[in-house]
């Protein structure tokens, strides 16, 4: 396996793995019995959350299939 791909893996395991530990985490604040939050706090919540994975998620197609322009005078 290249260098490359092995920090990719290594670097990404580890991320997503915290990611997901943050974000389980931020489900906990669901138990009404510990908190107290409106539906419009939780409609702010998943966007920002779903915001940041649509950003991800495009900059991983953009850097793939986006060649990089040509230069020219």
């Amino acid at each position: 396996m290249s260098s490359k791909r092995e920090n990719f893996v290594r670097l990404a395991e580890a991320r997503v793995s915290r990611a997901m530990q943050s974000i389980s985490v931020i489900g906990n604040l669901a138990n009404r019995g510990n908190y107290e939050y409106t539906e419009d706090d939780l409609r702010k919540i998943i966007k920002a959350l779903t915001s940041e994975v649509e950003t991800m998620s495009l900059r991983f197609r953009n850097a793939e299939s986006k060649p990089r322009p040509e230069f020219k005078l």
